[in-house]
């Protein structure tokens, strides 16, 4: 059952990778100015911060199952939808639908999987998770270029196809609604009922941080690539490097480490070798330095993703893991808007461009190390 959440977790986030390299072409093939474009590529992020807030009070009531069958179904309908936009404003809406359904399937799948790992390995668990995400953001742009250069219309309905035989497969693979030995974790750093603590935050702030970092890479780097002028091609192996240092770390037996030192640590580590990695970004004109920068970066990511989830973990109880992974996502989506969108309204080079999302993680990194130490002293 775990690995069928694991593979519902990868078509989550296969289905939104993959439309990245086709949605501003089909958007502009319908008519759309450049403005409208960006408001049709960043509606996806918006609904789905709604529906990732909304979903967590559905999964403490013990209906994560529930939620899978309903969200992989109707985001496989919305996605049959997308042949039949005719206009700007209809694709659009089917965008926000899209993000709103698709807001509810990843919070549940996350849920059922730290609901089901035993006290102890939550980290690891978090780094094998990490690692669907992680192929899924190999995979994903690489089908939606290929297939779109063919015919866009392709994408949609091969994930639509695979979200509705996810969804039917649901009842065989997850026999039941609730938590399924939960009640066995042995303590709880923030048992239900206490308000959220300061590493509750740290988490979230953690999840902004890493995103708003995807949200400027995702925008800067191909700029760099093209000023520096290097093969267009350049871009995705750059963003590929990073994936498979990512997977490498998530897979190997270094995964054992995200259970032997404490979350918050490795969350800041992660994040510091995030902001070296990014300024290293902003001053490499050079291939080389390019591969290298990505490969830290891919480093940082490795420590940063699973350990602000297993944070999380570690501060919640099973019956309020739903609402705390929900609002955990919506920071997700907040971050990756906000990157690209700031750096994109300042009309920045991709030097300070690096620079300001580096100053961002390296800030957090620092105030929360200095608040956590502060707080532990006599």
């Amino acid at each position: 059952m775990r690995f069928f959440i694991l593979f519902i977790v990868f078509i989550s986030f296969f289905d939104m990778f993959s439309q990245l390299p086709i949605m501003s072409t089909y958007a502009k093939g319908l008519g759309a100015g450049s403005a409208f474009i960006g408001m049709i590529v960043g509606m996806y992020s918006f609904s789905n911060m709604i529906g990732n807030m909304l979903a967590g009070y559905y999964i403490d009531r013990r209906r994560g199952k529930t939620i899978l069958i309903i969200g992989l179904g109707l985001c496989g309908a919305i996605l049959f939808l997308y042949p039949f936009a005719a206009t700007p404003p209809q694709l659009l809406g089917i965008r926000f639908l899209h993000g709103f359904i698709s807001g509810f399937i990843v919070p549940a799948a996350f849920t059922m999987i730290a609901n089901r790992s035993k006290s102890g390995t939550q980290g690891k668990s978090m780094a094998i998770t990490g690692a669907a995400v992680g192929i899924a953001a190999i995979a994903g742009p690489a089908f939606g270029g290929i297939a779109g250069s063919e015919n866009v219309q392709i994408v949609f309905i091969v994930n639509g196809i695979l979200m509705l035989l996810t969804a039917a497969a649901v009842p065989f693979f997850i026999k039941k609604q609730g938590y399924n030995g939960a009640s066995s974790e042995k303590k709880l750093d923030n048992p239900a009922g206490q308000p959220i603590s300061a590493l509750m935050v740290f988490s979230f702030i953690g999840a902004f941080s890493l995103m708003f970092a995807q949200g400027v890479l995702a925008y800067m780097l191909p700029l760099q690539v093209e000023m520096l002028q290097f093969s267009s091609t350049a871009s995705g192996t750059l963003l590929s490097t990073f994936g498979i240092t990512a997977i490498c770390i998530f897979l190997l037996p270094t995964n054992r480490l995200y259970d032997k030192y404490k979350p918050f640590h490795l969350m800041i580590l992660g994040m510091s070798v995030i902001g070296f990695a990014l300024l290293l970004l902003s001053n490499s004109t050079t291939l080389l330095m390019l591969y290298v920068s990505m490969v830290n970066y891919g480093l940082g990511f490795a420590w940063l993703f699973p350990s602000i989830s297993a944070l999380l973990i570690h501060q919640t109880s099973p019956e309020t893991r739903g609402r705390a992974f929900g609002y955990f996502y919506a920071f997700f989506s907040l971050g990756s808007v906000a990157g690209s969108a700031i750096t994109g309204a300042l009309t920045v080079g991709f030097e300070s461009g690096f620079f300001i999302a580096a100053c961002l993680l390296l800030g957090n990194a620092l105030w929360m190390s200095l608040y956590n130490k502060w707080k532990k002293s006599p």
